[in-house]
């Protein structure tokens, strides 16, 4: 919000930035996630999406030493 003001012949301009100011933060935060979101398209698109693996095993299966220390093995 801007003020104007007269003194005598001179007129002088008051820049009310507190009432500004949150709706600044938000676009500078809007801005960000912006970017970021841009950033991380970009760096998907050239990697391309990988699709994880489910390497989980079972509930009706036990968990034997044998799944502990041979990861390979389904």
């Amino acid at each position: 919000m801007i003020y104007i003001y007269f003194l005598g012949n001179v007129m002088g301009i008051h820049y009310d930035y507190k009432s500004t100011r949150g709706a600044k933060a938000m676009e500078k935060q809007a801005k960000r996630e912006k970017k970021l979101a841009e950033r991380r398209a970009k760096k998907q698109a050239k990697t391309g999406f990988k699709k994880e693996e489910d390497n989980s095993i079972p509930l009706d299966q036990v968990i034997t030493l044998d799944h502990l220390t041979n990861p390979d093995k389904k």
